[in-house]
């Protein structure tokens, strides 16, 4: 496994950010740290920290590379992007989040020749939890990454002379929603195993190209089920970029900035601290993993008290022991490889360690899943072995417990006024015969 390469050269970034030219219609901004006020005792820590180093480096920022392959991008009209969904049509709205809403759209090429290309056109609410600032951050990251594993940002549009300003971002259409629609929404198929495991691999590559395998270190800081979305072969690609930073310059152990992210993902040491690491996405991996072992979100409130929290509950059943099997989602209907499952909840365990320097990168993540899909056999099961406890914490069995029991006593009821009936006719029987002599 290859160590990460934090070899970025910041000062000289920012004695040329002034002079560097950008694309006229994408103000400069750079998506890092810089903007955040660093804390007092972070200047020290980076001296305690940094790493001696031969020859100073020449590797671009985010930025920078932008500049250079920003002509891959396609600048749109409004008025296309009008034409496209509609004037957006509520019709063609296939989700909202922070950002704003998004639209499904039909774009023509270029050229206006040939076929035209499916679209899905994320608009800016201006009175949105996103800004100006995340637009251009997604602009500037998905503008210079390139991954099968990470959405492709096909162009983008800005338009100041409106009365509101106007910012969208046009992607590649993933008709097969997201990762947290098939987990958890039961209005869509359940999820096999194999796909399950795929999906979580291709995520980990996904994570792995942003921390190791470019120029520049990406901390994607969002990473959720909801963010996982799925193309028509249930390939994964993430998706929004808007919180996405660079990583730490060469030196330095983490990036100081703003706690931003979704509440049970977030690393708890980048919570208490607002130090940024890769190993902050490798705990929200961690999150995921076992929210596709159990069918269960990080956190849902109607559940009892002790399983509302995902990562509490699943403690008590330890991936070696004999209940361990509780927690699988019963919608996979036991088919499912066991010893995977025991290895991905094994790794899921170190992806959440406590300190960050304790969890895995994610390239050695994606190379555990690749031993775990080995094993082919559906032999799960979701009742405890023998001799273990019999008690069955997970509310789903519960409910099924009393149905059970609920139709016990039905039958127990109609047993009763069967009785009653028979008993009734007896005394019906006996009273007239007493009145007939």
């Amino acid at each position: 496994m290859g160590c990460f390469h934090f070899i970025r050269e910041r000062n000289r970034y920012r004695k040329r950010r002034a002079s560097a030219p950008m694309p006229s219609s994408v103000p400069m901004y750079s998506p890092t740290s810089n903007e955040v006020t660093s804390r007092s005792e972070d200047s020290t820590t980076a001296k305690q920290t940094s790493k001696s180093s031969g020859s100073v480096s020449s590797q671009k920022s985010i930025p920078e590379l932008y500049e250079e392959r920003a002509h891959n991008l396609r600048v749109f009209e409004l008025k296309e992007l009008r034409n496209a969904t509609n004037d957006f049509s509520r019709l063609l709205k296939i989700g909202e989040g922070g950002f704003g809403s998004v639209y499904k759209g039909f774009v023509k090429p270029p050229d206006r020749k040939g076929d035209g290309t499916i679209v899905a056109i994320k608009k800016l609410n201006p009175q949105g939890l996103q800004g100006h600032k995340q637009w251009l951050a997604e602009v500037q990251f998905l503008g210079v990454v390139e991954h099968p594993n990470l959405v492709k940002l096909i162009g983008y549009c800005s338009v100041d002379s409106e009365s509101v300003p106007q910012r969208m971002l046009v992607y590649e259409f993933m008709p097969n929603k997201s990762l947290e629609d098939h987990l958890f929404n039961r209005a869509y198929p359940s999820l096999p195993w194999s796909t399950r495991l795929q999906i979580a691999l291709g995520a980990a590559e996904g994570l792995a190209y942003l921390h190791e395998g470019m120029d520049v270190q990406v901390i994607y800081r969002d990473f959720k089920a909801s963010n996982v979305l799925l193309d028509e072969e249930f390939r994964p690609k993430l998706s929004d970029f808007g919180l996405a930073r660079e990583g730490p310059s060469e030196g330095h152990t983490h990036v100081t900035t703003a706690v931003m992210g979704t509440y049970g993902y977030a690393a708890p040491d980048y919570v208490e601290t607002g130090h940024l690491t890769a190993k902050s996405d490798v705990w929200s991996f961690g999150v995921v993993l076992y929210e596709i072992l159990t069918g269960r979100k990080s956190m849902e409130r109607n559940r009892p008290k002790t399983e509302q929290k995902l990562l509490d509950w699943v403690k008590a059943f330890p991936a070696e022991s004999g209940r361990f099997s509780m927690i699988m989602d019963p919608r996979l209907e036991n088919k499912y490889s066991l010893r995977a499952a025991r290895e991905i909840a094994k790794l899921a365990d170190v992806c959440l360690a406590k300190l960050a320097r304790g969890r895995p990168k994610m390239s050695e993540v994606a190379e555990s899943l690749k031993e775990a899909i080995k094993y082919k056999e559906l032999d799960g099961q979701v009742e405890p072995l023998e001799g273990t406890s019999s008690v069955h914490s997970e509310s789903d069995d519960r409910g099924k417990t009393g149905v059970a029991s609920a139709r016990r006593r039905m039958l127990h009821l109609d047993m009763l006024g069967e009785k009653a009936n028979v008993v009734g006719r007896r005394r019906f029987v006996v009273m007239k015969a007493s009145n007939q002599t």
